[in-house]
């Protein structure tokens, strides 16, 4: 199992950008499907973005595609979050993940960093 730990979460306001990292310690780092996932409070998590393990595939919710991009650097054993245009609703606490195939499915996610929190304000 990768152990994945998050960074690059901040209080930012409405219509700024953050770029959100997630560093992999796992030796089969670039085997993984890795994915983004967003939790609010009070709210199920939810699947934000997938990439598939050599980066030649990807997936976006509906409420963040166009405004998020997300990348990996398998040389890095990193995942990445760019997102622009911030906005209040995307307050949450954001999440990495991995599986070994892949899947939109959060139930199908076997690794679990522990989160960075985003808070967006109007």
């Amino acid at each position: 199992q990768v152990q994945l730990v998050e960074s690059g979460g901040g209080l930012v306001q409405a219509g700024d950008s953050l770029r959100l990292s997630c560093a992999a310690s796992g030796r089969t780092f670039s085997t993984y499907t890795m994915g983004w996932f967003r939790q609010a409070p009070g709210k199920e998590r939810e699947f934000v973005a997938v990439i598939t393990s050599s980066g030649d595939n990807t997936a976006y919710a509906d409420a963040v595609k166009g405004r998020f991009t997300i990348s990996r650097d398998n040389g890095k054993n990193t995942l990445y979050l760019q997102m622009n245009n911030l906005k209040p609703e995307d307050t949450a606490v954001y999440y990495c993940a991995a599986s070994k195939r892949y899947t939109v499915m959060i139930r199908r996610y076997e690794s679990w960093g522990q989160g960075t929190q985003v808070t967006v304000s109007s």
